[in-house]
């Protein structure tokens, strides 16, 4: 079972608001003439237009490099230079050299869109929204779920009840497929483990 699979199913609670003992006015069904039919309470649906896209790149590059030399000349004993059979013994040299060269490079690009519509679970004291909802596809090979949890600005929701989700705040938004499709995309678990970091080599 993955990760996403794990999370528990959003389960929307919102409170209905009760009607006034001996009257038949009920004031979460009410419209005031002043306003337009927009999401603004609890248990109202709000369309979030989902326009996702993300690129990253990154490249890094190191050299360095280290050249290193030392050197003792003959020297010399009672006057006349340290040597044998005319040959001089007592110089030596030592060298050194290193050199690293090394490259990065990486690139990722993400893109996501469609439309997904929640429910307005609660509504903050600053008047700000707090929405979550998931939608659910069975397809011949396979299903696949989207869902949305975070918090709207009410200025931000357009005249026909819908807003884009880059105007979400604190949005979490899972997208997960399972099927045939899905497994045939995804590694086995031998080739998982040879490309994590336990694998030594």
């Amino acid at each position: 079972m993955r990760e996403a699979d794990e999370v528990a199913p959003i389960v929307h609670r919102p409170v209905a608001q009760q009607a006034t003992p001996g009257s038949i006015y009920n004031a979460s069904s009410g419209f005031s003439l002043f306003e337009d039919p927009k999401a603004r309470v609890a248990g109202d649906l709000l369309t979030v237009l989902l326009v996702e896209k993300t690129q990253a790149k990154k490249e890094a590059a190191t050299s360095t490099s280290k050249d290193s030399s030392a050197e003792i000349s003959n020297p010399t004993l009672l006057g006349r230079p340290l040597s044998r059979n005319g040959t001089p013994i007592g110089s030596f040299g030592i060298e050194g050299s290193r050199a690293f060269d090394g490259k990065g490079d990486t690139r990722q690009s993400n893109q996501l869109t469609g439309s997904v519509t929640v429910t307005v679970l609660e509504r903050l004291p600053n008047g700000n929204l707090v929405v979550a909802g998931e939608k659910n596809l069975e397809l011949g090979q396979g299903s696949e779920r989207v869902r949305l949890s975070g918090v709207v600005r009410p200025v931000d929701v357009r005249p026909d009840n819908t807003i884009s989700s880059d105007r979400v705040a604190d949005a979490r938004i899972e997208y997960v497929g399972r099927g045939a499709l899905a497994d045939a995309n995804a590694q086995g678990w031998l080739s998982r483990f040879f490309n994590s970091p336990w694998f030594p080599f």
